[in-house]
């Protein structure tokens, strides 16, 4: 009989964690071809402020609310302002990062499927910097809204014609919005918790930050989670035999979790018949 301190070994439908490195590598590659594709869509200001008023329009014409509405709300005071830029400078890419590197230790299956879908989403939004370049709301003079970040700080953006780490002419899709949703997603999914569809807070809460310190339109966000919900359709989640999303089954543990100190997923162990009764 094994001890309980050796080393439990995979089963047949047992997921391994993807090399560490390979991960780092990966993922830091497709930020830098991220970064360096929206930097290579600079140069359309023009254009960019001209499909500002477009849309800007076709807001209007489908009576989407004004973003105004929502930017009048945190006006009210400087600090739910300050708070507000303070939430779009600073969770954005930290809680997506924080996102991965929670599934890829807990439930590298899960961490798998989320990394192609944000990839997947990440890819496409380079493709309309250069076929649709838009100007935010704060640049644009007739939405009357105020650039919140400049104002009241912080800002991570400097003046556009001598910002060399941004493309602030590549306002659809915000990847502010989808990477949120996708963190949302992905929580609930993965996890079995009857609290895990808080985790929507941060979407939504991204959601009013994006609009309310005009750094983006609704339109922008509606894109982000088209984008989104075709990248789902997919890449499917990860499942067991019977076809049924992993996470809605039995949630699956490592040997790490269990004490034995493996880096392989398990499924839990069938309980048999009568068992506790």
């Amino acid at each position: 009989m094994r001890s309980q301190s050796e080393p439990a070994e995979p089963g047949p439908g047992a997921i391994a964690r993807p090399p560490l490195v390979r991960e780092l590598l990966l993922v830091a590659g497709l930020f830098l071809v991220y970064k360096t594709g929206r930097q290579l869509a600079i140069g359309h200001t023009a254009e960019a402020l001209h499909n500002a008023h477009r849309i800007w329009d076709l807001e209007r014409t489908l009576r989407l609310p004004s973003e105004a509405g929502v930017q009048s709300a945190l006006l009210h005071g400087d600090t739910l302002v300050h708070l507000a830029n303070t939430y779009y400078a600073t969770v954005h890419f930290p809680a997506t990062v924080a996102f991965l590197v929670w599934l890829y230790l807990r439930r590298p299956a899960h961490y798998v499927w989320a990394r192609r879908v944000l990839a997947a989403v990440t890819a496409a939004a380079l493709v309309l910097p250069f076929t649709f370049p838009l100007a935010p709301p704060r640049m644009l003079a007739a939405t009357g809204l105020v650039d919140t970040a400049r104002v009241y700080g912080p800002s991570v953006y400097g003046p556009p014609a001598r910002d060399h780490l941004s493309n602030q002419f590549a306002a659809m899709p915000s990847l502010h919005f989808g990477w949120a949703l996708m963190v949302a997603i992905g929580l609930i999914v993965a996890t079995r918790s009857r609290w895990r569809w808080l985790w929507l807070l941060h979407p939504a809460i991204t959601l009013l930050v994006i609009v309310g310190t005009a750094n983006h339109y609704w339109l922008d966000a509606i894109v982000a989670t088209a984008m989104l919900g075709a990248a789902l359709a997919l890449i499917r989640p990860p499942t067991s035999s019977g076809g049924t999303p992993a996470a809605l089954r039995a949630p699956l543990r490592t040997a790490a979790t269990a004490g034995r100190g493996s880096h392989v997923l398990a499924p839990e162990e069938p309980v048999p018949a009568g068992a506790g009764r």
